[in-house]
């Protein structure tokens, strides 16, 4: 079994995958999520009255830091040279929540999609950071890979 789990050596243990031999590719990941809350906030935010500032731009800025920094967060990561990190919202009136979306491409041997979700979930949070004094109820939610392409197992499309 733990030749077919490229995170565990011989004896079980974690490690980080050697991707030294793996040919460089184009890689480009975009993954989702949302931030629902009540209407109250999400007007709030839409129209820049949230007592700690601009929310989308403070979380625009976190996503694209931590997208750079996933290797110091999640565990057997490898540092990528990223050659594009864009995090984008969009404000949906009608069920009360911010979407999230995340873009990360770069030229290596190895994929971006953990630099995508995270970015995603950083720029989550950050929203809920800079508005939970007006709501502490908003909830993080559905955070997913939607895209993936290059590397060998090649594209993926939810």
């Amino acid at each position: 079994m733990t030749d077919q789990l490229t995170h565990l050596d011989a004896q079980g243990r974690a490690t980080m995958v050697d991707v030294g031999d793996k040919q460089v590719t184009s890689r480009t990941a975009i993954a989702a999520g949302e931030v629902r809350m009540r209407p109250a906030t999400l007007a709030a935010i839409r129209d820049g009255d949230v007592p700690k500032g601009d929310v989308l731009a403070a979380a625009r800025i976190a996503g694209i830091m931590a997208a750079k920094r996933t290797p110091e967060l999640i565990p057997l990561c490898h540092t990528l040279l990223l050659s594009k990190v864009a995090v984008d919202f969009e404000i949906d009136e009608a069920k009360s929540r911010v979407l999230i979306t995340a873009e990360v491409r770069c030229k290596g041997q190895t994929g971006v999609e953990m630099e995508a979700l995270t970015a995603v979930s950083v720029a989550a949070l950050t929203i809920y950071d800079m508005a939970k004094a007006l709501e502490k109820t908003m909830v993080i939610d559905n955070i997913r890979l939607l895209a993936k392409s290059g590397g060998k197992s090649g594209e993926f499309r939810r």
